[in-house]
């Protein structure tokens, strides 16, 4: 039966390109499932082909025209695009804008184009080299205001450009599912043999030309994201036959193998969770996949983000059904980047591609608030950082040691050092940053456990002793880690969650906060074994305190502008404020030698 498919295929695609391809126009016009199309496509598409085959790329671009040549399906399409927001994808070293007057999210960010199109006159911009890249927010309400936008650009410059013929784009429809089960089989396959540098050094003009297609705008745009996110579709081309007499079922079993083999060589970190969180999606030890989009964002984390594939993703995001559906699915992954980041041979690089995707799905409040209410957003974030940095635990030098059970990070470890946790903290900024969020944050104590415990990791590390007797050669750098992680990773949220408590209405959030701090630094104190100050300590000194800030920064604004009275937080036990100042002090004396 393939055989004589396969020869029907070639009897029709010897009447040239475009002949054959207004064939299968027709077939598609007149049928759901065309059954010439099939065969051309297994034909055209066989996996044992090289999937970078210009002869291949170039029949599937006709095809998918139906009897016009590519340009001008390409300039038809794009006639009836009706997209309303830019979405133009930028990569590193691109100058970019940002006006804090038109933001509505901190991160919004505008092309050139856009913003000298748009009315910022006097607003308080800033011109900038983006870093990690990003993607133009023009057009979309819920990250900026509507005055910022262009005059191509929002909800109100829909132009009558008319609906499209039904015909237009039913080879395209009938074709996408097939075209993008291709590049998932190679990535299978490359996984397993070949490494991630070659799979997507041989993909680039496939996946070059899946770039090209959404560029015709909107109406293709469509089409791509609604096969991309179809789990009918993704199931059925997966199924592997009962008979397995065929090369390509054959192929099939292989494929299935190769990707059961890529899932099991990206475990979810091993961190414990509480009985509220048994049944995250996100955290779970099996990943299962439902659609194509959520296996390529798989490949896209395993393989470290590659740039065109990261752009691909990023491409459609004008698309708000796709936009979510992208958000679900790096959530889904989104402990087990963590994992990559950790062993990443080049970090930087990694963490720049991370939040590249990132910043454009967690800018948005309602998204990160439906991803924080049904996904748990939060709790995976915290989860994913407590995981990293319990990896890299060493006793704490404070006091006694050997009477000290406390541990901490260790500030001279690759994860420290190279700022591996960055994405991370990063993501956890943008998403407190949203008011909804950060209150439910607040409002969480279980997770407000978790995100205390975290911090007493930093509570006391890299203890500096004090040298009297020899002269001191090489002056450890671990100091530079110590302080950029207390920074990013504790203060920067600490000061997101503090921005949104404003008056007495959120003074049960700060009391919540507080008292979990509190909680985490009693545990702190007693397993340091600190019951005051001693002789043999006088000479060492840690500066890392976030404990310590966090109750002092919550408790300033709780009387200041909450109506919270300071006799209700503090302990009424004299020894206890005693030893709650002193390792404040301590940082306070240390100054002076």
């Amino acid at each position: 039966m393939a055989s004589t498919s396969n020869f029907e295929a070639k009897v029709l695609m010897s009447k040239g390109k475009r002949a054959t391809a207004a064939y299968v126009h027709a077939d598609c016009a007149a049928e759901r499932n065309p059954k010439h199309l099939k065969e051309v496509l297994d034909n055209l598409l066989n996996p044992i082909k090289p999937i970078d085959n210009w002869e291949t790329i170039d029949w599937c671009k006709w095809l998918m025209a139906g009897g016009r040549t590519p340009d001008e399906f390409a300039s038809t399409v794009h006639a009836y695009d009706n997209a309303t927001t830019c979405g133009l994808v930028w990569t590193p070293n691109f100058v970019a804008y940002r006006c804090r007057t038109c933001g509505i999210s901190p991160c919004m960010s505008l092309c050139t184009d856009c913003f000298k199109k748009g009315n910022h006159h006097r607003h308080d911009f800033n011109m900038f080299l983006s870093q990690a890249g990003g993607a133009c927010d023009c057009g979309d309400t819920s990250v900026m205001k509507a005055t910022g936008f262009c005059d191509r650009h929002g909800p109100d410059k829909t132009s009558g450009k008319g609906n499209a013929p039904n015909d237009l784009m039913c080879v395209a429809e009938a074709m996408m599912p097939r075209i993008i089960f291709r590049l998932i089989q190679h990535l299978r396959e490359y996984s397993a043999h070949m490494g991630f540098n070659l799979a997507i050094q041989d993909s680039d003009a496939f996946i070059t030309m899946l770039l090209d297609f959404n560029n015709m705008g909107g109406l293709m745009r469509r089409v791509m994201t609604s096969a991309l996110t179809n789990p009918t579709k993704y199931r059925l081309l997966n199924e592997v036959p009962d008979n397995m007499d065929s090369e390509y079922a054959q192929y099939l079993a292989e494929s299935k193998r190769f990707y059961e083999r890529g899932l099991e060589s990206l475990p979810n970190p091993e961190q414990e969770i509480g009985e509220d969180l048994k049944d995250c999606p996100s955290l779970q030890r099996n990943l299962v996949h439902r659609t194509f989009l959520e296996e390529l964002v798989f490949w896209t984390v395993k393989f470290e983000f590659p740039q065109k594939v990261v752009c691909l993703l990023l491409n459609m995001l004008p698309d708000p059904d796709y936009k979510e559906a992208l958000t679900r699915a790096f959530v889904l992954h989104y402990s087990r980047i963590s994992i990559m980041l950790e062993n990443s041979a080049d970090p930087d690089t990694l963490s720049n591609r991370v939040v590249h995707v990132s910043v454009q799905l967690f800018s948005n409040e309602s998204l990160a608030l439906r991803m924080t209410e049904q996904l748990n957003l939060l709790h995976v974030m915290v989860v994913s950082l407590k995981s990293m940095m319990s990896k890299i635990l060493i006793r704490s030098t404070l006091h006694y040691p050997e009477q000290n059970t406390h541990s901490v990070v260790d500030c001279a470890k690759p994860v420290m050092k190279d700022h591996c946790y960055w994405p991370l903290v990063s993501d956890l900024n943008n998403v407190l940053s949203h008011r909804p969020v950060a209150l439910k944050f607040m409002a969480d104590d279980s997770l407000l456990e978790m995100w205390f415990s975290f911090l007493s990791m930093f509570q006391g590390m890299n203890v500096n002793q004090r040298e009297l007797n020899q002269h001191i050669e090489f002056e450890p750098n671990t100091y530079y880690a110590a302080f950029s992680a207390e920074l990013e990773a504790s203060a920067y949220p600490m000061w997101a969650l503090v921005t949104h408590l404003t008056d007495s209405g959120t003074a049960q959030l700060t009391r919540r906060v507080l008292s979990a701090c509190l909680k985490e630094w009693y545990e702190w104190l007693e397993s340091t074994n600190y019951k005051g100050p001693i002789v043999e300590d006088s000479m060492q000194v840690s500066f890392h305190l976030p404990l310590h800030r966090y109750l002092a920064v919550f408790l300033c604004q709780g009387v200041a502008k909450q109506g919270i009275r300071i006799e209700e937080i503090l302990p009424s036990n004299d020894t206890m404020l005693t030893l709650l100042i002193m390792h404040p002090l301590r940082v306070q004396v240390s100054k002076c030698f």
